[in-house]
């Protein structure tokens, strides 16, 4: 199969939306107005539904998602009703973008179930899916399965059809097997931040093409949403900042036995044992230390706000439909809309 050229034509460009409710519609806003074509929330540490129905109140054409909102921390049912208030709110903009999170969190942090991760997620998309078809076809809810089971709908618990349809689906991954399950029941893929271009096109696609195969997709059926580290600034403290911000992300994600293989693939294992030592001591700062420009550098495009469009062009052009990264356009909103049109444009 072949997986070349963009499901949408064009290479997309989204926003990120931090810090909880407390000016979440202004920033979309902002977003809108300076070009992005989406904005995405994360769970970390604030509830990532809540921010994009104020987003939703106060835009007209962004396209709004969760990435991502951790699947394992709740049920189909409950994503079901959410992903379809947002569909309905934001007047069909709304993707629900999913994630397994890692054992210790879902476990530790939400008390939760982890078992059989990969397999665990291909039922949950499904179960939601036989929901929505419950609401919007009129199907029988009669969803049975190794992990979620849904077989009762009663009228004061159906919402009708939406009259915006289904939200599109998107599951992160890196790992193999996940990746296939994203290309098999997902409508699209965010890559995680930690991939390279080598891993991208070395494991992602295979295992999507793997996933699609079993789904009788084709590429064009499939959007690739990439969260991409970007080093840049529009002055030396900025670009000093987000050098030094990223080389921690990347060391946080590094310490994860889980996202070794990215890290193998290019001959740095014995960093991810360092890494792991280190975040056990609380050393975030060494662990930032030891991710080298070289490092850096595979993970991350590093350049001046001009040159981050070929940047991104030459690492993802081929591959990614929407990307999104970390960019300073409060300071300049008009230069950062021209960055943003260069990426649409190369």
């Amino acid at each position: 199969m072949s997986w070349s050229g963009l499901a949408c034509g064009v290479m997309k460009v989204d926003g990120v939306l931090a810090g909880g409710l407390v000016g979440a519609g202004e920033a979309a806003r902002e977003l809108e107005e300076i070009g992005y074509d989406g904005v995405f929330s994360a769970e970390t540490s604030h509830d990532p539904f809540f921010p994009l129905v104020l987003a939703a109140d106060h835009t007209d054409r962004l396209e709004l998602g969760t990435g991502i909102a951790v699947a394992f921390a709740r049920n189909p049912m409950t994503l079901a009703n959410q992903g379809y208030d947002l569909q309905a709110f934001s007047q069909g903009r709304f993707i629900l973008g999913l994630g397994s999170q890692i054992k210790p969190h879902i476990e530790k942090r939400f008390a939760m179930q982890w078992s059989h991760p990969a397999a665990r997620m291909r039922e949950l998309i499904l179960a939601i899916r036989a929901i929505w078809a419950c609401w919007n076809d009129g199907e029988k809810l009669d969803f049975r399965g190794d992990f979620y089971r849904h077989t009762l709908m009663t009228p004061m618990f159906h919402p009708g059809p939406n009259p915006h349809g289904t939200p599109r689906v998107f599951l992160a991954a890196v790992g193999a097997r996940m990746t296939e399950v994203a290309g098999e029941v997902a409508d699209g893929m965010q890559l995680h931040g930690f991939t390279t271009g080598r891993y991208l096109r070395e494991v992602t696609l295979p295992a999507l093409e793997r996933g699609w195969a079993r789904a009788g997709k084709q590429r064009g059926d499939f959007t690739i949403s990439g969260p991409m580290f970007v080093v840049t600034g529009t002055d030396e403290e900025q670009f000093d900042r987000a050098k030094q911000s990223t080389k921690q992300q990347i060391a946080f994600y590094g310490s994860t036995p889980s996202y070794r293989p990215v890290l193998d693939l290019h001959g740095w294992g014995d960093l991810q044992d360092e890494l792991n030592r280190l975040s056990k001591l609380g050393e975030w700062v060494k662990m930032a230390d030891a991710v080298d420009d070289e490092i850096l550098g595979t993970f991350a495009v590093v350049a001046e706000p001009e040159a981050v469009p070929a940047g991104l062009q030459e690492r993802y052009g081929d591959v990614v439909d929407r990307i999104s990264f970390h960019a300073p356009y409060k300071r300049d909103p008009e230069r950062w809309s021209s960055v943003l049109e260069g990426i649409r444009a190369s």
